[in-house]
């Protein structure tokens, strides 16, 4: 597409079918939003026009910035590099405790000021020397036709894609966008039903049939962020079944982010999660054998830091978003006992650090 283009305002879709009653039913997600026409899905970018679904925020974004990959989090994927993030607004799920709401719960327009379309964005990543771009902020799966094109682009340029998601997505659509994903960051709420329904008006296993569908239908590393709620979903219990349903199911080698809640969108009267809980979140997770599990959200050097799972030698050391010792050689192994780190990695790493910096893209 030329990089010069204007949004357009109803970029037509695929995944979708009419009813008998007249109505159409969106097929991107398990909500099956069932519209009359003018109306919006839940998610609020995809609405039924001419008794279409389209898309209603291609081209559109609630901003750019280059971000520490680290941010995502990934933790095996070319650490220290600078990730072009971009996100939309709207979201498929209706979580209660959302730490993105200002745009996943947006429902205006004006929240999209930023444009940019796939080429143009593509370039920019190029030029700023991002190794990768990463679909975030709000869920890229209701702007899945945006993100497609726009990692078409980028492999042009041998930059990755990365998907920031909820996994909230059906088996055809899932198959299209991972398609052009690199990797991914699925973001698993939590480990029982009534969590995934009462908080996040979703269902459990649609997310747990995504995470099987990359682990061995795929390509695609990827990673996994668990959001811990004080009373909510931090019980030992849930974490033991969690992490063994991980081991069962993906293996040994998925990386696992326990992340710290902190009050926001309809739960501010929940505290913040105490920096113990992700401590013991992470002990259960490896003593059942999970070997890469981090902690995040909070300032903890030996739980954000990797090592080998074999020697146990420190491989990455992280504070914060700041790498610091590399015990890694030039074939990702550890220089000690030569086991192999599972990811991607180069022989050096990146330089990026901790910084973040908004960008504009000229379309």
């Amino acid at each position: 597409m030329n990089s010069k283009m204007q949004p357009p305002a109803n970029f037509p879709t695929q995944y979708w079918h009419t009813l008998d009653d007249g109505r159409t039913q969106c097929d991107v997600c398990p909500r099956a939003c069932k519209l009359h026409e003018g109306q919006q899905g839940l998610c609020f970018v995809r609405s039924c026009v001419n008794h279409e679904i389209v898309l209603n925020t291609y081209g559109r974004s609630s901003g750019f910035c280059i971000d520490p990959i680290e941010k995502k989090p990934l933790n095996h994927y070319l650490p220290g590099t600078p990730v072009l993030s971009f996100g939309t607004a709207g979201c498929n799920l209706a979580c209660k405790f959302c730490q993105n709401w200002d745009m996943s719960k947006s429902r205006e327009m004006d929240t999209l000021a930023d444009s940019a379309m796939p080429v143009a964005l593509a370039a920019k990543a190029a030029a700023t020397g991002c190794r990768s771009v990463a679909y975030t902020y709000n869920d890229p799966v209701i702007f899945m036709e945006y993100a497609i094109d726009v990692a078409k682009e980028c492999r042009k340029h041998d930059i990755k894609n990365i998907a920031v998601t909820a996994g909230y997505i059906c088996p055809e659509p899932r198959k299209a966008f991972f398609n052009y994903m690199d990797a991914a960051n699925i973001d698993l709420k939590g480990f029982t039903e009534g969590f995934y329904y009462k908080l996040c008006g979703g269902h459990l296993k649609d997310v747990l049939d995504t995470l099987l569908y990359l682990k061995h239908e795929t390509d695609v590393w990827f990673e996994i962020t668990t959001l811990l709620i004080p009373d909510q979903n931090d019980a030992s219990e849930e974490i033991e079944k969690m992490s063994k349903w991980i081991v069962d199911n993906l293996g040994h080698d998925i990386p696992l982010h326990f992340s710290a809640f902190h009050p926001d969108w309809k739960m501010r009267d929940i505290p913040p999660t105490p920096p113990h809980t992700l401590t013991r979140a992470r002990d259960i997770a490896m003593s059942n054998g999970m070997r890469y599990v981090y902690t995040g959200n909070v300032h903890d050097t030996a739980g954000s830091s990797t090592y080998c799972n074999s020697c146990g030698q420190r491989l990455i050391e992280r504070d914060w978003y700041q790498l610091g010792e590399w015990n890694l050689d030039a074939h990702q192994s550890c220089n000690q006992c030569g086991t192999r780190l599972p990811g991607l990695f180069e022989a050096k790493p990146g330089t990026w650090g901790a910084n973040r910096m908004g960008v504009a893209i000229d379309s």
